[in-house]
């Protein structure tokens, strides 16, 4: 789907990794069956990619903690990249499951394992709460059913205001390592809340 899509040409085909079955929201089958297969093939293309660097500044990974393949495989890869490259930044978007927009009943569950390994191997992570983004939609955008696009489209604007820092020049937070320097007071207080003005 993604590379018959519009942004289909931006992607490297050879960095697509596919898997034959989900983890059927279960995080223990994202982190320990399914994904455990899958993220020896995923790690080959980030370490291609990390070696096609000069300057190696660090990782963002973007996943949901709500799912078992976001939340389990997500919290595998980036204890797996951690391990390979152990001075680089880790910084992850991650989607906070709510009740109120739930898919499945163990979504606090799955985020409650993954915020437990994000603690631990990630030095940023910026929440993006999915209730909020609904409201945002529907009470500042007016619209009645935002779809998975409108939602992908405020959350495409956060993660673009947040990295502006590193793709122009600038005297604050000029590189993710900077960054976490102004933002966490210790090492085990790195989870952001995002705002948006003039939408949150």
């Amino acid at each position: 789907a993604v590379r018959a899509g519009p942004f289909g040409q931006l992607f490297r085909r050879d960095n697509f990794v596919f898997g034959q079955s989900g983890a059927g929201n279960n995080w223990a089958k994202g982190h320990y069956t399914e994904g455990a297969e899958l993220v020896d093939q995923v790690l080959d293309v980030v370490r291609r990619e990390a070696e096609g660097c000069d300057c190696l500044q660090g990782f963002q990974i973007t996943h949901s903690l709500g799912g078992g393949t976001g939340a389990g495989m997500g919290t595998l890869l980036i204890s797996k990249i951690r391990e390979e490259f152990p001075d680089r930044m880790m910084a992850t978007f991650s989607v906070m499951p709510s009740p109120k927009v739930s898919d499945t009943v163990v979504e606090p569950y799955n985020a409650t394992l993954s915020v437990h390994q994000l603690v631990e191997n990630s030095d940023e992570t910026f929440c993006i709460d999915n209730e909020a983004l609904y409201d945002i939609c529907m009470r500042t955008l007016k619209l009645a059913n935002p779809s998975y696009g409108d939602l992908n489209h405020l959350f495409s604007a956060v993660m673009s205001g947040v990295t502006t820092c590193l793709r122009f020049p600038g005297q604050l937070n000029s590189d993710l390592r900077k960054l976490a320097v102004n933002m966490v007071p210790f090492p085990r207080l790195h989870f952001f809340m995002v705002g948006f003005a003039p939408l949150t």
